[in-house]
């Protein structure tokens, strides 16, 4: 298995990924790791924001976070985004790897 690419923030109290996103998918859902990034599949289309939108939320629900917690660094108008997460472990995010893969 490849393994995720994570970086801890003790300082902050966050954890940032790679995310790659894969708009207009039939459902929302974690597809496993892609090159150090975490695969993301999401029925949003990639336009209006409406994809980035409903990456943030997809990922609070999934780490039972509020939406505020989850906030996008880079890749905005890109499928390959980094995201960091604040409140969680490395460990809490490498559970989503394992989470439908």
């Amino acid at each position: 298995m490849v393994s995720l690419e994570l970086q801890a923030h003790p300082d902050r109290g966050s954890v940032s990924f790679e995310v790659r996103v894969q708009p207009h998918a039939s459902k929302n859902e974690v597809a496993g790791v892609m090159a150090g990034a975490l695969k993301i599949r999401l029925q949003a289309p990639a336009v209006e924001d409406r994809a980035n939108q409903a990456l943030c939320a997809f990922l609070a629900e999934l780490l039972k976070r509020p939406k505020s917690a989850v906030r996008l660094l880079s890749g905005e108008r890109s499928r390959s985004k980094r995201v960091e997460v604040f409140g969680v472990t490395t460990s809490e995010i490498q559970a989503l790897a394992l989470h439908d893969a």
